[in-house]
């Protein structure tokens, strides 16, 4: 979990008085990390940002509401104790479909200085004006054609991962059952190589918030692959159960796909 910073707030509120037009900022602290999730969920965002929220657990964050419909989601950046970064915040409305966002490119988010004024500066310069045209696109998008044109079915998945929990604690999956294209994605979120036990297992060192972050961040990346992931609860099929997780460099050899 990041530790939580002060400025936050204040930076937020600065900010959005520098913004050329007229916008309000609306902060938000998060006892849990079930909580930052109805903002992050809307990030307007396939870059840095993205991968910022999907990794870390926040304490905190604020949205910058400003003039038509323009939202901007404004947090900390991990391990850069004077930056910030600020993101497009994707419109929201009955009238608005995941269809009218095809072939619309994300107005990826930005890092920023904490000074009010130079943050400002590179918004507008840099974000806002790929966030509007983006906006104004999707918003066309919805008037020209608020249907989809056909009903696509489910997503197609070639193949699937299963991650068991066991009942000591453990979560993971035996090294055979991973599909190859899986296992880097695996090491990506903190999941490690354990070969007496020939499988892979993610660290309780991460805590339950931290684990549940890794797992979501994994089935968003398989799904995309065309891999799917399910979850389930198991008593250990072995006489010896598995060991909890631990903090384990993977051999290098493991990393082989």
């Amino acid at each position: 979990m990041t530790s939580p910073r002060t400025d936050l707030s204040a930076f937020a509120a600065g900010l959005a008085a520098r913004l050329p037009g007229t916008w309000t900022s609306d902060y938000q602290r998060h006892a849990q990390y079930a909580d930052q999730i109805p903002r992050t969920k809307q990030i307007w965002d396939a870059g840095h940002v993205e991968n910022i929220v999907s990794q870390y657990v926040l304490t905190h964050d604020a949205v910058i509401h400003g003039p038509a419909d323009l939202r901007l989601y404004v947090a900390d950046r991990p391990r850069y104790p004077h930056q910030f970064v600020v993101a497009a915040l994707a419109p929201d409305g009955t009238h608005v479909k995941p269809h009218h966002f095809d072939a619309v490119e994300e107005p990826h988010g930005i890092a920023v200085s904490k000074d009010f004024a130079r943050a400002a500066a590179r918004v507008a310069r840099q974000l806002l004006p790929r966030y509007e045209q983006a906006l104004q696109t999707v918003l066309a998008n919805a008037a020209d054609q608020p249907d989809p044109p056909h009903r696509p079915g489910p997503p197609k998945v070639d193949q699937v991962l299963t991650l068991t929990h066991y009942s000591d604690g453990a979560l993971g999956a035996p090294y055979k059952s991973v599909p190859a294209d899986a296992r880097m994605t695996l090491y990506a979120h903190g999941f490690q190589y354990h070969p007496h036990q020939s499988a892979f297992l993610l660290p309780t060192a991460y805590g339950d918030s931290g684990r549940a972050l890794r797992v979501h961040g994994v089935v968003q990346q398989l799904t995309a692959k065309g891999i799917g992931v399910n979850l389930r609860h198991s008593a250990p099929t072995t006489s010896a159960a598995l060991p909890p997780a631990s903090p384990k460099t993977a051999p290098t050899t493991s990393h082989t796909r």
